[in-house]
């Protein structure tokens, strides 16, 4: 597949490429990212453990936090490379230049799935009270503040990708963001 068009890769403010969204097929966001890590590049994918009951035993999942997608830094002069790896179905855009995934979203992610707290795929939210962490290893991260059953969980979202994540969170930690 050739195309005319140069390719427009958008820099952040320290001159390292944006973050890029990859489309992969069901079920194969591990393999993907294994093959691009051993392509060269930079690659994301958030993981959390869901507990499954079989009909005799439970099980304990590492699944994708967001299903069929993979994150990838930059590399524009290899969208080549990244589009023909298997199981990659594209990347997404956003008009005629790759759609830069913000490096505050993909940090806020990074951020929940390494520290001990659980967190799961939430549905996307868009309104809502926009919160941020005063403390400890997430401080300075914002999110959507909802509320299930007697717990508090922040949302975090990727707007590109419109879809969430909600992690449990301690309310007395959390100031409203204001605008």
């Amino acid at each position: 597949m050739q195309e005319s068009n140069p390719v427009h890769v958008e820099k952040d403010s320290d001159s390292r490429p944006e973050w890029w969204a990859v489309y992969t097929r069901h079920q194969h966001e591990k393999t993907v990212a294994d093959m691009l890590s051993w392509k060269g590049l930079e690659v994301f994918l958030p993981l959390y453990e869901s507990r499954r009951r079989w009909k005799d035993r439970y099980k304990v999942l590492t699944l994708p936090l967001f299903p069929c997608y993979v994150f990838v830094r930059g590399g524009g002069n290899r969208r080549l490379q990244i589009v023909t790896t298997p199981g990659v179905h594209m990347i997404l855009y956003h008009g005629e230049h790759a759609a830069a995934i913000p490096e505050a979203e993909i940090e806020a992610i990074r951020r929940t799935v390494e520290g001990n707290f659980r967190v799961e795929p939430h549905p996307f939210l868009k309104c809502g009270t926009r919160v941020r962490v005063k403390s400890g290893s997430m401080e300075g991260v914002e999110g959507v503040l909802v509320r299930q059953k007697n717990m508090y969980r922040m949302v975090l979202s990727v707007n590109m990708l419109a879809q969430s994540v909600a992690v449990e969170v301690d309310a007395s930690n959390l100031v409203p963001v204001v605008t």
